[in-house]
């Protein structure tokens, strides 16, 4: 049975301090890709299969691109977002739904409430319940229907593994990673998520992060666009305080989470980190990502300092701050 990296496989790279004393130990892989897309860094087996889960959006966005899907600017953003469900978010995935003269009933994930609390609240004393659209993934939801709808293709049963929408999806991905996927599973939205190597998903991402919308090649023409749209829209990918909104704000890199622990993360030099947390916690994801490219010269420190103080990495007692989630580096 396909699986990850192993516990014996795996390095430490963030801990959990409380009043002094290291209470809890996160451990994973992490590789980091110089400017020029050579590997600079090893920490744990990176060739290990993961799920990229979320932090593979950027790819089913290129694809649906490829593929003709009219996205540009934050719309563009949504697709490959994992949006805190905001009403701003929420217009946007209804303008995609529009455009594809679809609507909220034919996205295809699950209904839940957003993840933005102050709106969750909103929608509670308005006895709303949980919807499709507020589910963080439905941008991408949005910009699957959209493609299939440009180019002709059903978008009954747009979830398929072998609905030709996901074959092409499937294929963008290999040639972006430079592998085939291992495996095939299903995604907490719904979709089909595979399993590559963190190696694999880290030139990828390398790939994307330093395309040029000059390009003689359409692929990364996209590319180009996609990272120009993220980094001109950060509210987009998540959300106002959020993680990787916060990371792109302040030190202008483009990033992407991933449900269990996942990160990628390129710099504007176009140096890149990829991570996978082993117990599928993401809380030091970012601040170890960050810390990485500081290290190898990508980032200034003080500039990741000052975004460390708007993560949310504090460890509370007694309702005081008493400690910190941290690098282990």
């Amino acid at each position: 049975m396909p699986q990850t990296l192993a516990a014996t496989a795996a390095v430490e790279l963030a801990v959990v301090e409380r009043s002094g004393f290291i209470e809890s130990r996160h451990s994973g892989a992490a590789v980091v890709l110089s400017a020029d897309g050579v590997v600079s860094e090893r920490l744990g087996d990176v060739d290990a299969l993961i799920l990229p889960r979320s932090s593979l959006k950027p790819l089913q966005a290129l694809a649906c691109m490829t593929a003709g899907a009219p996205l540009e600017g934050e719309q563009l953003v949504l697709a490959t977002a994992s949006h805190a469900g905001t009403d701003r978010h929420v217009s946007v995935v209804r303008d995609m739904l529009a455009a594809a003269r679809l609507g909220e009933e034919d996205l295809g994930c699950p209904p839940a409430w957003p993840l933005d609390q102050a709106t969750r609240d909103e929608l509670v004393r308005d006895h709303s319940e949980p919807a499709r659209i507020r589910m963080n993934c439905s941008g991408k939801h949005a910009a699957m229907l959209l493609t299939c709808v440009t180019t002709g293709w059903d978008p009954r049963g747009y979830l398929d593994p072998e609905h030709p929408l996901q074959v092409h999806i499937r294929e963008v991905i290999e040639r972006l990673i430079g592998e085939k996927v291992a495996a095939t599973a299903v995604d907490g939205c719904g979709a089909p998520v595979y399993a590559i190597s963190l190696l694999g998903l880290s030139k990828a991402i390398h790939r994307i992060g330093t395309a040029s919308q000059t390009s003689p090649f359409a692929l990364h023409r996209h590319a180009g666009t996609l990272v120009r749209a993220v980094r001109e829209h950060p509210w987009a990918i998540d959300g106002p305080g959020r993680p990787d909104t916060v990371a792109i704000e302040r030190l202008g890199v483009f990033c992407k989470t991933g449900a269990e622990g996942v990160m990628v993360m390129v710099a504007r030099d176009g140096t890149t980190v990829a991570l996978k947390m082993l117990d599928g916690s993401g809380r030091a994801a970012t601040a170890v990502a960050l810390r990485l490219l500081e290290r190898v010269g990508a980032l200034e420190s003080s500039d990741v300092a000052e975004a460390m103080t708007r993560l949310p990495l504090s460890v509370s007692g007694g309702g005081k701050d008493v400690g910190a989630i941290r690098p282990a580096f």
